[in-house]
């Protein structure tokens, strides 16, 4: 029961790997406030995470942070122990296919909402506490149709390090959970077809060394550990969750 009587906000904690990190923080005695803009994965959260507050929120929004910050204060009076901003957006398009919103997407999403977040969210997380957040696999590869998630994702891997700077004076810790390919809705919501995407799931099963994809509790797992006190003496680092298929 790592998490006993402790707060932690998951952005995008309505799905995927934000659910199960959510869910895994509970089951060790966390409370949680996740957010999502999803009305069917609101539900499916609200009967999910039994005790945790769900917010329905638009982390691409940046006039919505203000309502985000009063919710928090509202769900944890006396200050957050950590923070896992993981809302973001994936779509699979090659130079040939992307354009000015593409990027926008991206960006607004993946790298603006996460350093806003962080800035509005400083003066209520707890000294000692620790932020996370979510990076991709796809870094350092490349696919021709991640360029602009990839990019936007390698972006994030050096706003890890420049925030673990900033927050270090206070014992805030900050760093990056880099899943590889996982079992989600993540693809399916990125473009892919149904064909391309049983294709690629068979491609990256067989390349990977551990022989299969990732499932969201692994990430749950590590992203748990980064958030706890295990972790007490990690910050700026990026922990990828991919069985072993990018490995040096």
């Amino acid at each position: 029961m790592r998490f006993s009587d402790r707060h932690f906000i998951v952005t995008g904690g309505t799905s995927g790997i934000g659910l199960a990190t959510a869910q895994r923080l509970i089951a060790e005695g966390g409370r949680v406030l996740a957010t999502g803009r999803s009305p069917d994965h609101i539900a499916e959260a609200q009967a999910a995470l039994p005790g945790a507050t769900i917010l329905t929120h638009d982390a691409a929004d940046p006039d919505a942070t203000a309502t985000l910050i009063d919710a928090v204060r509202d769900f944890a009076p006396q200050g957050l122990d950590g923070a896992f901003l993981n809302a973001g957006i994936g779509r699979f398009k090659t130079l040939d296919a992307i354009d000015a919103d593409e990027f926008d997407a991206h960006f607004d999403l993946n790298v603006r909402a996460p350093m806003l977040q962080a800035q509005a969210l400083s003066p209520v997380i707890k000294d000692g506490g620790a932020i996370l957040l979510i990076g991709s696999g796809t870094v350092g590869g490349g696919r021709a149709d991640a360029l602009v998630y990839a990019a936007s994702k390698s972006a994030i891997r050096q706003a890890a390090r420049s925030l673990a700077t900033q927050f270090a004076p206070r014992g805030i810790r900050v760093n990056v959970v880099a899943p590889g390919a996982t079992e989600t809705r993540f693809h399916t919501r990125g473009g892919m077809s149904d064909a391309d995407l049983s294709a690629y799931k068979a491609k990256v099963s067989k390349a990977v060394p551990l022989g299969r994809l990732g499932k969201p509790e692994d990430v749950a797992g590590v992203a748990c550990f980064l958030l706890s006190d295990d972790a007490a003496y990690v910050t700026g680092s990026e922990y990828r969750v991919d069985g072993g298929l990018t490995m040096a």
